[in-house]
């Protein structure tokens, strides 16, 4: 799957072949507009080459896991949807769609009629539905605790007076009291747990909102029973307090969860706000406009004053200033740009007002990029989490039949707590913290790594990741910088009487070499100031040099040793000059490894993870960066093939295998690895095959988003085994009618806070 370079370059829209599904104009006005789609819209390319919009959604009302596959089932059928994903974790809905058979008002349109909430992933509706969605928990919560106060009030004399000390009128009128506190909670503050209950039993499914939704009933229809008629069969045991208890703290727990999601979302928030809303453009008659930034278009010529962001990826025109891309790398330094210098949509001009050139917009932008990939990875099930959901089911309706039987057994045994030892098992053995167990802690692991420049594309890869026992990297553009140095320039005799010296021969090599783009070619043209000549006739040989004529009609050539005088000496780390067939000058090419490389290198080796270099280029420049970098295992002049057969050999080894590159020929290489990871300035799809990007270009970050895997994974075993040991103590205890529904109801919610609670630790 492939991203259209530019929504512009689109063939045109055909004529439906289904009837769009109808929408309410009133409520999803505007979401259909072609510009307000870039804002939570980007267009692929399909399987068969057809056109297909992939929006983002912002999600509300799910409060378990099995409500993203409730969505997905809804969104499924919407005719026209290709691919629908949901992040339970993160409340994201990702979803291709066909813009001949339907729009997006109609997936927002299947969701509500399922019961959720949805709004385009812009920052405006997101930021007002989080607003909505906190203020409603919020006030769930303050009338549910301020009940259940209310209610431990009035039932504290029966458990503290003594036998004959409190009338028989008085505990009624007490038990009422408390019946009375405790409609609110169960009308208005527990509604999102009979909400999602009902849900999950019309889609003849069971959900983690069951049990404890029969719980809450079975308790408040026997203790309304008990208060109403003591002498009933409901007895005269009444657990308002319990069950109001209960409600305010698993509403607790679920608030936290709420804050997590929400400060996942305002990080994706914060980088969509680096764009600013209208662009300052100079018109063909040299007049200026303010134009809204989705209406740029490359070629653009805008200007950008000192404190605004440049809405768009392009080329500084004149003069120099200072960029802040910390959005962008996580990096806070200003960062000097001088005249031509690559200007970043999102980061922030400092030095001076400066003009701009437009390359890039909307969704081509590395911004884009960005947040694009923050939003498929959030809205990703990870493994981990889809393998609780297909055990979710049987679990549930195990804890069904297991109640039901200790209500049987009780009833034998000691019929007035049959129900309350059937309660008790429903609410503490609600699998909520076992749900939450790895998603939360992932979510949080991704948003801390964006931080550090370090973009997810698939949540998983934070767990192979962790695991990686061999890490395999590219030479050039991951370890060494792209570009290359000159290191030495050497003349035949040819090249003496012609050129004179080093400087002669140095300075015609950079007036030939301007004419070429090749990384080779622009660090010759970067060594000296290259003076002005006539050339004619200038080809480019690909893989081979540039070849010219001078006003006289010489005829010279700039590139290989074979291309310049037919030899074979040389290799890749030489250039040559020549003239007429004839060798004049060779300069020698030195690699230069990145900032830091080396640390980061030694500290993945001090991680007790082999480390090999895994390059197409020739061994001489492939040992010589290794020497520098302090690396042993190396592997040259290795084609695409061979660098898959080289990762096949270790995978095959058993070893789980990490691969880092960044051009078109890493590919399939990145495929074929076990976790992926690309630079951020590398091919396209180069970062499309990769499961993370390196935005930061920093390969020290790679060391530290290995360090943050294993840390998230650390957690997600905690959170498991404390899951596992809480059940494995807390439902025998409740099937001998040792835990009372309170105790119960406070151990549950106690547990899902702590799995929280520790999940956040992930993101630090």
């Amino acid at each position: 799957m492939s991203v259209l370079a530019n929504p512009q370059d689109l063939p045109p829209p055909v004529a439906p072949t289904a009837p769009v599904i109808p929408v309410p104009a009133a409520v999803l006005a505007g979401v259909d507009d072609a510009v307000e789609q870039t804002r939570f819209t980007r267009w692929v390319v399909g399987p068969q080459g057809e056109r297909l919009g992939e929006s983002a959604l912002q999600l509300s009302g799910m409060y378990c896991a099995a409500c993203a596959g409730l969505i997905e089932q809804a969104v499924a059928a919407v005719p026209g949807v290709h691919s629908v994903q949901v992040g339970a974790a993160a409340q994201r809905a990702t979803v291709r769609w066909d813009p001949a058979r339907t729009q997006p008002s109609a997936l927002i349109q299947a969701i509500r009629g399922a019961g959720y909430g949805a709004v385009p992933d812009a920052a405006a509706p997101a930021r007002q539905q989080r607003r909505d969605e906190h203020r409603t928990a919020l006030w769930r919560l303050f009338v549910a605790s301020f009940c259940a106060m209310q209610v431990m009030m009035m039932a504290t004399p029966s458990y503290v007076a003594g036998p004959g000390e409190l009338a028989d009128d008085l505990r009624q009128l007490l038990n009422w009291g408390c019946w009375l506190m405790s409609l609110p909670v169960m009308a208005f503050s527990a509604g999102p747990f009979f909400a999602s209950a009902w849900r999950s039993l019309r889609a003849r499914r069971i959900g983690m909102d069951v049990p404890v939704s029969v719980a809450l009933l079975i308790t408040f229809v026997a203790s309304t029973g008990a208060t109403f008629d003591p002498t009933g069969p409901f007895g005269h045991e009444v657990y308002f307090d319990s069950l109001t208890m209960f409600v305010s703290f698993l509403l607790g727990a679920r608030y936290l969860e709420l804050r997590a999601r929400h400060r996942a979302a305002e990080t994706l928030e914060a980088s969509l706000s680096g764009l600013p809303e209208m662009a300052v453009r100079v018109a063909a008659d040299g007049t200026l406009e303010s134009v809204n930034v989705h209406r740029l278009r490359p070629g653009d010529e805008v200007r950008v004053p000192v404190g605004q962001a440049f809405p768009a990826d392009g080329t500084l025109l004149a003069g120099t200033t200072q960029a802040d891309e910390a959005l962008l790398s996580g990096e806070s330094a200003p960062v000097d740009k001088a005249s031509g210098a690559d200007l970043v949509a999102g980061s922030v001009n400092l030095g001076s007002p400066v003009a701009m050139r437009v390359l890039r917009v909307g969704g081509d932008t590395r911004l884009e990029a960005i947040v694009s990939m923050m939003r498929s990875a959030m809205s990703q099930r990870p493994a981990s989490a889809a393998l609780a959901d297909r055990w979710a089911g049987p679990f549930l309706w195990a804890v069904l039949l297991l109640a039901a039987g200790a209500a049987a057994v009780w009833s034998v045994i000691d019929p007035s707590r049959a129900v309350w030892v059937a309660v008790a098992v429903l609410i503490v053995t609600c699998p909520c913290a076992l749900s939450l167990a790895a998603p939360a802690v992932l979510v949080a692991a991704a948003r801390g790594l964006a931080r550090h420049g370090v973009m997810l594309q698939k949540l998983d890869a934070l767990e192979v990741l962790a695991r990686v026992q061999h890490i395999f990297f590219d030479k050039t553009g991951t370890l060494s910088e792209t570009r290359v140095r000159l290191a030495g320039t050497g003349l035949t005799a040819a090249g003496q009487a012609l050129l004179h010296d080093e400087a002669g021969a140095l300075a015609q090599a950079a007036s030939l070499a301007g004419w070429s783009g090749h990384p080779v070619a622009v660090a010759l043209a970067a060594a000296v100031p290259a003076a002005a000549r006539d050339w004619a006739d200038i080809k480019e040989h690909a893989g081979q040099g540039l070849q010219a004529r001078d006003a006289e009609g010489r005829a010279w050539r700039l590139g290989s040793a074979a291309f310049v005088g037919g030899m074979t000496a040389g290799g890749d780390a030489t250039v040559w000059l020549g003239c007429d067939g004839q060798p004049l000058a060779a300069f020698a090419l030195a690699d230069q490894p990145r900032p830091g490389a080396h640390e980061a290198v030694q500290a993945l080796r001090q991680q007790g993870l082999r480390v090999t270099l895994l390059s197409g280029d020739t061994p001489e420049r492939a040992r010589a960066l290794a020497e520098a970098l302090g690396l042993d295992e190396v592997v040259a002049g290795a084609s695409p093939e061979a660098k898959l057969a080289v990762v096949a050999a270790a995978q095959a080894r058993g070893e789980c295998v990490a691969m880092v590159g960044d051009g078109i020929n890493d590919a399939p290489v990145l495929a074929r690895a076990d976790v992926s990871l690309a630079m951020g300035q590398g091919a396209l799809v180069a970062r499309s095959s990769a499961d993370a990007v390196v935005m930061s270009n920093r390969v020290q970050d790679i060391v530290h988003a290995r360090s943050r895997a294993r840390h998230a994974m650390r957690i997600v075993r905690q959170n498991l085994v404390w899951a596992a040991a809480y059940n494995a103590v807390c439902i025998p205890l409740a099937l001998i009618g040792w835990l009372p529904p309170w105790a119960a109801g406070l151990g549950m919610a106690a547990s899902s806070m702590l799995v929280m609670l520790n999940a956040l630790r992930a993101a630090r």
